[in-house]
């Protein structure tokens, strides 16, 4: 069997071996075609028909290639890494051709055939090409607001199929940077660089790939009039910010393919916070979350009992380190995603949902008593998530319920389609083949929810961890209101923790989901964490200005693994920075991978990190970082309903709260948290030192309650325990009692 897709897997960033390069080609840009055949074909020859005339290229063996965004292995693999590590297959054979470039007015077509060992011939359709040409008059691009595009600088590009993209230019002054798009690892400033909106699953490294869970085509620009933009598109944009032209700010969109197209630019004037209100106002404002959101949350892939679960909030009550919510991410069978693991109970062949009284718990297994242990935990005013994925589980085959919701989801319609009608099955490493339930369709929307229902309205969990959501790949996808996947597909992780927003809400429950992908959007939906990332200095650095970055674009709750989640654990020092930081964050939690149950253990609890470092004062400082955290929970839900009624970020990056202070890029890590705490984290390794910027005002250090006039370069001792954290000198009267004796 010959295997090619023109547009390859949807992968965002690598092609694969059976796709056309460039997928989309331009007049003159060379062509490469690959294919992958089974092990029993012979070599495959493309017939190539162009200008009246037919060629046949034998095609060559492709090299094999590691992709480039696969995590590096460290022996021995975590689950992750070893599921990242199978991507790439080598069951079948890869093999190339380049057939040169078309003209403007060309246009051609091409198959592929080869032979079998018993003798037979197979052949691929053909494939129609015309080549695409940027041109002037295909298209309208509107303005919204103050009109700043360049004049003359729209182009579109267009085949004979259609319109399939928009390019245009911002000027940009040469004081002004450009800040937000969404949760970005890498940098503040994108002046100088290029950048995408696409959502994407990066495992590890998203500084360095330059990847996001959370992209938005929107942002801010700050050092001049002060004005920010929004590309009013869910497809993919590119933007050349400077980087090519030092005074212009490049952008190229994608669009639907139809003769003519529309395209939406939204220019917002005004302060930082005036352009995110307005920002927010047409895209979704957040919702006030309850207080419990601000306390300690711990978690850890291998507390997948419940006598383990229980053990752990008893160790934090033992070591007087109060916590507010445990995340259980291994509960469930991972084949439903909605059956606590080792439950018994009938299975329901028309996919119906279950009720608690539907299950038996064995008093031997893995979970005998869920409810019990709820409710404990509720008792201790400990909230409890439960962790979720929106898949259909289909390898290994599936059997039992698994196997009835796949059949019903097919069936019914449930389910993301492919062009053909087929059900989508999912192109990425993790989960491979799954179905995806499609949220657009208020049918499987609610069939997947109502299947969950029994957790939140009888066994009376409190949220949902809402991971995953990046697992649409595909231009072409087909959802139930009549979006492709190059409309829908960034969205998806939008509508997929809407649903379960919607779920609590109805149960009586304040909708807490937590995310690590979205979109614009999704600042309207629950709390989010910044994914997957080892336990390193460049992780912890990366995270933070993610957070920066997300809450420059509209997202309140947020937070990071502390001190990183995968690989070997964080030294001491490490932890204890991250720590620190988290303590002055909207979300403050702690997790770790899933690592087989090897030992030593990988856990990131403190009593772990205490043990393994052998620094008995890791558990002394961790302790008094989150007693200073319970302290601070009313000044964050003061703060946190202050951005929500205003859209001021709960955490400030510098430049967002003085766009006019060239000096504040400088100090790119340091921010507000709220209207009153400049947060100054320590995130070099052996630094017991921090140079610390104030602006304009009078400051108070929390630690030693001195005062310092602003503007001024500050440089503050920072031992372990400490991280610099200054007070406005007028909400000083107010919060000073948060850190005494702390």
């Amino acid at each position: 069997m010959i295997k090619h897709q023109p547009f390859g897997s949807g992968h965002a960033y690598l092609t694969s071996d059976d796709q056309r390069v460039p997928s989309r080609p331009e007049a003159g840009e060379p062509i490469e075609l690959r294919v992958t055949t089974a092990g029993s074909d012979g070599v495959p020859i493309c017939e190539w028909e162009s200008g009246g005339s037919v060629r046949q290229l034998l095609m060559l063996p492709a090299v094999d290639a590691s992709p480039s965004d696969l995590p590096a292995s460290e022996p021995p693999l975590t689950h992750l890494a070893a599921a990242a590590a199978g991507l790439s297959s080598r069951a079948r054979r890869k093999w190339f051709v380049r057939v040169g470039s078309l003209g403007a007015t060309e246009a051609a077509r091409y198959r592929f055939t080869t032979q079998t060992s018993d003798g037979n011939e197979r052949a691929t359709k053909w494939f129609e090409l015309a080549p695409a040409q940027w041109v002037v008059d295909r298209g309208s691009l509107e303005s919204v607001g103050h009109d700043r595009v360049v004049s003359g600088s729209i182009r579109w590009l267009a085949d004979g199929d259609g319109v399939h993209r928009v390019r245009f230019a911002l000027s940009l002054h040469p004081r002004e940077h450009v800040l937000g798009f969404g949760e970005r690892f890498d940098r503040l400033d994108q002046r100088g660089h290029t950048i995408d909106a696409v959502v994407f699953e990066q495992y590890k490294g998203q500084a360095a790939a330059g990847r996001t869970y959370l992209p938005m085509p929107f942002a801010h620009v700050l050092g001049g009039d002060g004005w920010g933009f929004h590309i009013r598109s869910s497809r993919r944009v590119w933007f050349d910010v400077g980087a090519s032209d030092a005074n212009t700010l490049w952008v190229e969109a994608e669009v639907g393919g139809r003769r003519t197209e529309e395209v939406h630019v939204a220019f917002y004037d005004g302060t930082p916070t005036e352009v995110l209100n307005t920002f927010l106002t047409e895209t979704g404002k957040p919702t006030e979350l309850p207080s419990w959101v601000h306390r300690l949350w711990a978690s850890g892939n291998e507390w997948n009992t419940q006598r383990r679960v229980v053990a752990e909030v008893d160790r934090h009550f033992a070591e007087d380190i109060p916590v507010g919510v445990v995340v259980i991410e291994a509960w469930s069978d991972e084949s439903t995603f909605a059956a606590f693991r080792d439950a018994t109970y009938v299975v329901n062949p028309d996919g119906a949902p279950h009720r608690l009284a539907d299950f038996t718990f064995p008093p031997e297994g893995a979970w005998p008593d869920p409810k019990a242990m709820v409710d404990d935990l509720h008792a201790r005013d400990v909230k409890l998530l439960l962790w979720q994925i929106p898949l259909q589980k289909m390898r290994p085959h599936p059997t039992g319920q698994a196997q009835a919701d796949a059949v019903t989801m097919t069936k019914r319609g449930y389910v993301v389609e492919e062009p053909d009608g087929r059900a989508y099955r999912n192109r990425g490493w993790w989960f491979p083949l799954a179905l995806l339930p499609d949220f657009t369709n208020p049918d499987a929307r609610e069939w997947w929810l109502a299947k969950r229902r029994y957790l939140v309205a009888e066994l009376g969990i409190d949220g949902f961890k809402t991971d995953g959501g990046e697992h649409a790949w595909g231009h072409d996808l087909r959802y139930a209101n009549g979006e492709r996947g190059d409309e829908g597909n960034n969205l998806y992780p939008v509508r997929y923790a809407a649903a379960y927003g919607d779920l609590l809400r109805d149960a009586g429950r304040a909708p807490v989901t937590f995310s690590r992908a979205g979109f614009t959007g999704s600042a309207a939906h629950g709390c989010f964490w910044a994914g997957d990332e080892d336990s390193t200095w460049e992780a912890y650095r990366g995270s933070l200005t993610a957070g920066l970055n997300a809450a420059a674009s509209g997202i309140v709750y947020w937070g990071w693994d502390i001190g990183g989640f995968s690989g070997p654990l964080p030294n001491a020092e490490l932890y204890l920075r991250s720590t620190a930081t988290a303590c002055f964050a909207p979300i403050m939690q702690y997790h770790s991978e899933f690592n087989h149950h090897r030992q030593p253990s990988r856990d990131r609890t403190p009593w772990n990190i205490a043990e393994q470092s052998d620094d008995p004062a890791v558990l002394d400082v961790f302790r008094r970082f989150v007693h200073l955290r319970e302290k601070l929970v009313p000044y964050l839900m003061a703060q946190a309903a202050e951005t929500i009624a205003t859209s001021r970020p709960l955490m400030q990056a510098l430049p967002i709260a003085y766009p006019q202070d060239e000096q504040a890029w400088g100090h790119a890590t340091q921010y507000l948290l709220g209207a009153d705490l400049l947060v100054c984290p320590v995130t070099d390794e052996r630094a017991r030192s921090r140079q610390c910027y104030l602006p304009a005002g009078d400051w108070v250090d929390v630690w030693n309650g001195t005062t310092t006039a602003g503007p001024a370069v500050v440089d503050r001792d920072a031992p372990l325990d400490i991280i610099p954290v200054w007070c406005r000198k007028e909400a000083w009267a107010s919060i000073c009692s948060v850190f005494e004796d702390s």
